[in-house]
């Protein structure tokens, strides 16, 4: 049910997640798609939430529940051989080069402890440009591992 191959993903701490992030693709749910997803966490939960198109959608799903403004899934994809967005998240998400998180529910098998009716992946592409640190440390830039 999850093909092609090309992903690794885990579950954050749920009150560790903090910052800003803009996404690069439209993010898809339920066939509505929202473009310029714009977010900031802080202690875990969204505290601002915008989007270029589709921003009532984005707030009403992110309120849908309590679980629904956290992040239940952190990964990066690692399939270089999918070169372009397809709008399709099987794909999409194993994207060489990206990581996506998704709001909601977390996944119990990798220790999250989020519930949500929303499980909601978005995709950043960081081939060109950006960074991911953890507790200080770059683990993630250009599309690529650091660590």
């Amino acid at each position: 049910h999850n093909m092609p191959s090309g992903e690794v993903f885990t579950a954050p701490i749920e009150e560790s997640v903090n910052g800003k992030v803009i996404y690069s693709f439209p993010a898809i749910y339920n066939n509505r798609e929202v473009i310029g997803v714009s977010l900031e966490f802080k202690d875990g939960k969204v505290v601002n939430a915008s989007a270029e198109k589709g921003e009532e959608f984005l707030k009403a799903m992110i309120d849908m529940d309590k679980g629904a403004r956290y992040v239940g899934e952190f990964a990066f994809g690692l399939n270089y051989g999918i070169q372009k967005f397809t709008k399709n998240i099987l794909f999409d998400e194993k994207i060489g080069g990206t990581m996506h998180m998704a709001l909601g529910a977390a996944y119990p098998e990798c220790g999250g402890k989020n519930e949500s009716a929303l499980h909601w992946d978005m995709i950043l592409d960081l081939r060109e440009e950006g960074r991911i640190t953890a507790d200080g440390e770059v683990i993630f830039e250009k599309g690529k591992f650091k660590i």
